[in-house]
C-alpha cells in the first residue's frame, strides 16, 4: 500500500502553492485607486474630488445604509471630475465616496469566481452580448424589460470599439428588399446604407420602421427606442413589431424619463450590439428612434457641464457625436457581414432647416422626408419622393429601374407643380402633353405610393409594378 503523505507534508505543499500564488500576484502590475469624495450635486452633474479616471469610466457613489449610484465621467476641471448619473439621486449626500467601478476580465486563481479585477486598463461600461439578446428587451444597461428571466448565452463586452479604416469597408453593391413598395421602386437602398427618416410628430414614421422591421431582408434587427415616451416603447414592441418582427430582433429602450446620459447609452448599445452580429457574418438591420433624441441627449450633458451653446443651442460636441456615432453602422470588413441602418430625425415645427436634421443630412447616405400633408390627406405611408432621395440607388438598381423611378418622378413632380390649376377647374387637357399624361397616370402613381401596414411588397414585384406603370 502507498504511503499516505503525513501532516507535516501537506502543509509544506500548501505553503508552497501559496508562496507561488503570492510571487505570480506581486509579479502582476497593479495600479492603486484612490476613492474620491462627492462635492456638489447641480441639476445634472456631479462634482467629486480625488479622482483621476479617464473619461468615460464608470463610478459607484457609496452612502451609508444606501444602494450605490452609477455615474460616468464626462469631464474634468483641475482636479475636480464632472459626473453624470445613470438613475437616482434619492438618498446621496454630500461626502459619499467615489469609487472607480472596476470591470472583470476572466482569469484563473484571483479574485471572487476565479476573476481578476482590470483596473487602468479599460474602465468603461461592459454589457451583454450573444444570441441570448434575439426576442428580449433591454434597457440601456443589458438588464431585461420584457419579465422573462435573465438573460442566458450571452458575455460582456466592451461598449468601445476601434473604428473601420474606410479604405478597408465593403462598398454598397447589393440591393436590400424593405418590404415597402415606395421605396423599393422608387428609393432602392443597399445593403450597409445609412439612411434618415425625416419627420415631425404624428406622421407615421413608427409605423414605417414596424413595416421594415418584419418585411426587411436581415439576419438580426437591433432596435434602439431612444427617448420616446414610455406608452410608445410597449406599444411599438407588441403592436407595430409583432411576434414575427421580434423572434429574430433585439430591443433596446431607454424611455423619455431616463437620464441623458442613459439615452446616449442606450443608442451606443444598440449600434454595439449590431455591430457584434456583423462582425460574426450576419447581416443586420439597425432602426434607431431617434437621432434627434439622442443629439438632445448629449444636448443636455454638454451644457451642464459649461460647454457653450451654439446653433439654436446645441453645442459643438452634439455635431462632432452625431457623425461617431452613424459612421459605426455601414458594411464591415470585407468579406464580413453588414449594418443597414435607418435613423428617424426629427424636424422641429416640420423646420427642413432645422440644425440636426441638416447636420444628419450630410454623414447619411440618403434621406426619405415623411409629409404631414400627405398623413393628414390618408396617404400611408406618407413618403414625399420629390424631397427624399437614396444616394446609392445608382450602384445597386439596374439603368432600366433607374430610368423607370426617374421618370415617375417627372409625372409626379409635373402633377404636383399643376395642382392648383386643376383643383380650381383650369386645367384644360391637350395644351401640354406631358402634364396630360401626369393626369392620366396619378391613381396609377398613387396606388404605387400607398401601401397598408400589414401588406408586405417584395423588391421584385414592386419593380415589375413599376415597369407597368410606366409602360401605359
Amino acid at each position: 500500500m502507498n504511503a499516505q503523505p503525513s501532516g507535516s507534508e501537506r502543509r509544506a505543499v500548501r505553503w508552497q502553492r501559496y508562496q507561488a500564488e503570492l510571487i505570480e500576484h506581486a509579479s502582476a502590475h497593479q495600479t492603486l485607486d484612490a476613492v474620491g469624495t462627492l462635492l456638489r450635486v447641480t441639476g445634472l452633474v456631479l462634482e467629486a474630488t480625488g479622482v483621476r479616471v479617464p473619461v468615460g469610466s464608470v463610478c459607484e457613489l457609496r452612502t451609508e445604509g444606501q444602494p450605490p449610484v452609477l455615474a460616468e465621467v464626462v469631464g474634468f476641471n483641475g482636479d475636480r471630475a464632472f459626473l453624470m448619473p445613470t438613475g437616482e439621486l434619492h438618498g446621496l449626500t454630500s461626502g459619499a465616496r467615489v469609487v472607480p467601478r472596476p470591470t472583470p476580465q476572466q482569469a484563473p486563481r484571483f479574485g471572487a469566481e476565479g476573476q481578476r479585477w482590470r483596473r487602468s486598463e479599460d474602465r468603461g461600461l461592459h454589457l451583454p452580448m450573444g444570441d441570448g439578446l434575439l426576442g428580449r428587451v433591454v434597457d440601456s444597461h443589458g438588464v431585461p424589460m420584457d419579465r422573462a428571466g435573465p438573460l442566458d448565452r450571452v458575455t460582456p463586452a466592451p461598449m468601445t470599439r476601434r473604428p473601420i479604416n474606410a479604405m478597408d469597408r465593403d462598398p454598397v453593391r447589393r440591393p436590400l428588399d424593405t418590404g415597402v413598395r415606395a421605396i423599393n421602386a422608387l428609393l432602392t437602398v443597399g445593403r450597409g446604407q445609412r439612411i434618415g427618416l425625416f419627420a415631425g410628430t404624428g406622421v407615421g414614421k413608427s409605423v414605417l420602421l414596424g413595416m421594415m422591421a418584419r418585411y426587411t431582408e436581415a439576419d438580426v434587427i437591433v432596435v434602439g427606442l431612444i427617448g420616446e415616451r414610455g406608452r410608445e416603447v410597449k406599444e411599438f414592441i407588441e403592436d407595430i413589431l409583432g411576434n414575427e418582427g421580434r423572434r429574430r430582433s433585439v430591443v433596446v429602450a431607454a424611455p423619455a424619463d431616463s437620464p441623458p446620459l442613459v439615452r446616449m447609452q442606450g443608442a451606443s448599445y444598440a449600434t454595439a450590439i449590431a455591430e457584434h452580429f456583423r462582425d460574426r457574418g450576419q447581416h443586420v438591420l439597425l432602426l434607431m428612434d431617434s437621432l434627434t433624441r439622442y443629439a438632445m441627449a448629449q444636448r443636455e450633458i454638454a451644457l451642464a457641464i459649461g460647454e457653450p451653446p451654439a446653433t439654436k443651442g446645441y453645442p459643438p460636441s452634439c455635431f462632432a457625436k452625431l457623425p461617431q456615432l452613424v459612421e459605426r453602422s455601414g458594411n464591415g470588413l470585407n468579406g464580413v457581414g453588414s449594418i443597414t441602418a435607418f435613423y428617424t430625425v426629427l424636424s422641429e415645427g416640420d423646420d427642413p432647416q432645422d440644425p440636426i436634421a441638416d447636420a444628419a443630412r450630410g454623414i447619411l447616405d440618403g434621406h426619405i422626408v415623411l409629409s404631414r400633408e400627405l398623413a393628414e390627406s390618408g396617404h400611408f405611408p406618407a413618403i414625399d419622393v420629390e424631397r427624399s432621395i437614396s444616394r446609392v440607388m445608382t450602384s445597386v438598381a439596374t439603368p432600366d429601374h433607374i430610368a423607370a423611378a426617374r421618370r415617375v418622378r417627372q409625372l409626379l413632380s409635373k402633377y404636383n407643380k399643376a395642382r392648383d390649376l386643376i383643383q380650381l377647374g383650369a386645367y384644360v387637357p391637350g395644351h401640354d402633353i406631358e402634364l396630360d399624361h401626369a393626369v392620366r397616370l396619378q391613381p396609377q402613381i398613387t396606388a404605387l405610393l400607398q401601401q397598408d401596414m400589414h401588406q408586405h411588397a417584395p423588391l421584385d414585384d414592386s419593380r415589375a409594378q413599376l415597369g407597368a406603370l410606366i409602360t401605359q
